[in-house]
């Protein structure tokens, strides 16, 4: 016999806002889309050498000598994307080693993933180097705050 038919469907219910308050107090204090458009950009480039098409009957297939740059390119653009989330001290490093790999995937990654590796990779690594973390006199941007610091506190005065 059921006795909670939601189950534990409800629970999570319940729980998904402050999961969602604790997931963007993470993202604002990492270069998070910088490791967003890097681990993007090493998709394509890993894809395409490998990638067997058919285009009317015509088989079409890009694989070439590149095949390990390709490999190696795309995987460390995958580890400098993660890194760029739980190491943002190295958002400096990882942002100029990404603009080098988008540079490099050119000539050795078929067009650096018939573009669309490279010009990720290029907005990841530029948005790398740009980003700068948070100061402790920025005001926080938590919605829990309390209603006195909001100006919501003294409607009379």
């Amino acid at each position: 016999m059921i006795t909670n038919p939601l189950g534990r469907r409800r629970e999570l219910l319940l729980t998904a806002p402050e999961l969602r308050r604790r997931f963007s107090t993470w993202r604002g204090e990492r270069p998070f889309w910088a490791g967003l458009f890097t681990f993007a950009a090493g998709w394509p480039i890993l894809y395409w050498p490998y990638a067997h098409l058919d285009l009317g009957g015509v088989p079409l297939a890009l694989s070439t000598t590149s095949g390990a740059g390709s490999l190696v390119i795309g995987i460390l653009l995958l580890v400098l994307g993660i890194a760029l989330w739980y190491r943002p001290h190295l958002r400096v490093f990882a942002g100029i080693a990404t603009l080098l790999l988008a540079l490099i995937s050119f000539p050795v990654a078929n067009f650096g993933g018939l573009f669309l590796g490279a010009a990720s990779s290029l907005i990841g690594g530029s948005l790398a180097c740009a980003w700068m973390p948070p100061t402790a006199d920025e005001p926080s941007s938590d919605r829990t705050a309390p209603a006195v610091l909001k100006g919501e506190g003294r409607r009379g005065t």
